[in-house]
Order: structure tokens, then C-alpha cells, then sequence
């Protein structure tokens, strides 16, 4: 059961990690700078969804 509730919470992050680009490209009230901090910032929890996939466990 653990290990398929850290499955599921790694499929869930590179969903969410495509809603917050498509959110970004169309907000106007922030600048060019935030939008690419706030790109690059989503992308990082992608290291526990390989952490999983190579064996180990997450908690």
C-alpha cells in the first residue's frame, strides 16, 4: 500500500507541474523573470518520482 501511494503521488506532480506552465503562460500580472522562477522551481520535486522508480523508498 506504501508503495503505491508514492507511486501515485509521483504521477500526480508532473500533472500539476504542466497546470502551473499552462497558469503561467497566460498570467499578465507577473514579469518574464518570476514566470521562469516559478517554471524551474515546480520541476524540483520531480527527484523523489525517480528516487521511487530506482527502488528506494520515500518514506
Amino acid at each position: 500500500m506504501k508503495k503505491i501511494l508514492e507511486i501515485i503521488c509521483c504521477i500526480l506532480h508532473p500533472i500539476a507541474v504542466v497546470l502551473i506552465w499552462i497558469n503561467l503562460l497566460f498570467r499578465s500580472d507577473i514579469g518574464l523573470i518570476a514566470k521562469l522562477t516559478w517554471a524551474i522551481a515546480s520541476i524540483v520535486p520531480l527527484v523523489p518520482f525517480i528516487y521511487v522508480l530506482t527502488g528506494n523508498d520515500l518514506w
